[in-house]
């Protein structure tokens, strides 16, 4: 069984062939997979213009078991349980060889994770694919894919210890960044549309709690709590409009805001240049992971830094996938949600 997307909110969970596998890939017993804003984009617009052309199976972020492997493989073996990145690099091209493996010209992505079995192709398998520690369940294993995304995206701010951080939007990605920034010694200012989310954030460590929502601007009292100057760094986890440039106007001089969340296609923004000019502030945006940051977060996850309970509410067999999905496009902020096949 799999979930199946023929297009824009049009998913079936039916009977599929399991995948065949070539001399190099290797077939995984999906154990867990865990939902995904990008998956309720993608369910929304029924497509993905790198990753998901209908129909197709999709779900990106899974743990499981080896159950077959093709004859030249030997970096794993059947009955391990591993975590495989949805993506790997050709590690060639341009972009490759100056260490932005997530900007590749030929980046392979993967999807089919809300199955009961997926094929992992070769170049993932060698490349982007991890033994899960048997100290580690699936659901924090599963976790590592978007933690890694997360993991770029706190290095590309440069934090030193004692920044105050503000992060805006608190979904389970931006629960990522509250927890992160927590370990590395930060002072944290969580801005949400909504008290659970504000809870949640609180009980992840962030020392000030604000709502942010239309009408509610939170930049005069972000800096009200921060001496009039304002935070060191902004990370923007929305993805709209406003929130991109109610992180700009709450940094201070010198400041270093990260536009985390992607905002609709043909969006545009209007930035004061006076402000970034005279004020010095970095603008950066981050986008998905390399295999250096998937190794970083299944450190982290072992460790026991970070685990799927922070960010996971519910588990749900595959057969309910499209109730899921319906759900978690109700409104943003959500939760994860894990799909048992």
């Amino acid at each position: 069984m799999a979930a199946v997307l023929y297009g824009k909110e049009h998913l079936q969970v039916e009977p599929v062939a399991v995948p065949s596998i070539q001399s190099r890939d290797i077939l995984v017993r999906v154990r867990v997979a865990l939902t995904c804003g990008t998956d309720v984009k993608v369910f929304r617009r029924g497509y993905h213009a790198r990753m998901i052309v209908p129909p197709a199976v999709f779900g990106h972020e899974l743990a499981g078991d080896v159950v077959a492997i093709g004859e030249d493989v030997t970096k794993f073996k059947i009955g391990q349980r591993v975590v495989a990145a949805n993506s790997a690099p050709c590690t060639r091209c341009f972009y490759c060889q100056r260490g932005l493996e997530n900007l590749c010209e030929d980046l392979l992505f993967n999807n089919g994770a809300y199955a009961e079995y997926i094929r992992i192709p070769a170049r993932i398998v060698e490349g982007n694919t991890y033994l899960v520690p048997q100290h580690v369940g699936y659901q924090d294993a599963a976790l590592i894919e978007p933690l890694a995304c997360v993991v770029r995206g706190w290095e590309e701010t440069a934090p030193r210890h004692g920044d105050q951080v503000a992060v805006v939007g608190l979904g389970p990605i931006g629960l990522m960044f509250v927890k992160l920034a927590k370990l590395y010694g930060c002072r944290v200012i969580a801005v949400g549309r909504r008290k659970t989310q504000l809870d949640r954030a609180g009980a992840l460590g962030a020392d000030e709690l604000i709502v942010g929502e239309d009408g509610a601007d939170p930049v005069k009292t972000i800096r009200g709590l921060t001496g009039g100057r304002g935070v060191d760094i902004a990370i923007e986890a929305v993805g709209k409009p406003q929130t991109w440039q109610w992180a700009v106007n709450m940094v201070r001089r010198g400041g270093v805001v990260n536009f985390f969340g992607g905002c609709p296609n043909d969006t545009t923004v209007n930035l004061d240049t006076a402000l970034l000019h005279y004020s010095e502030i970095t603008c950066k945006a981050s986008f998905h992971h390399t295999p250096a940051h998937v190794r970083k977060a299944l450190d982290l996850v072992s460790a026991g830094h970070i685990r799927a309970s922070f960010f996971v509410n519910r588990e749900e067999p595959l057969a309910n996938l499209l109730e899921v999905m319906r759900h978690l496009m109700s409104h943003n902020g959500h939760l994860k949600t894990a799909i048992l096949p």
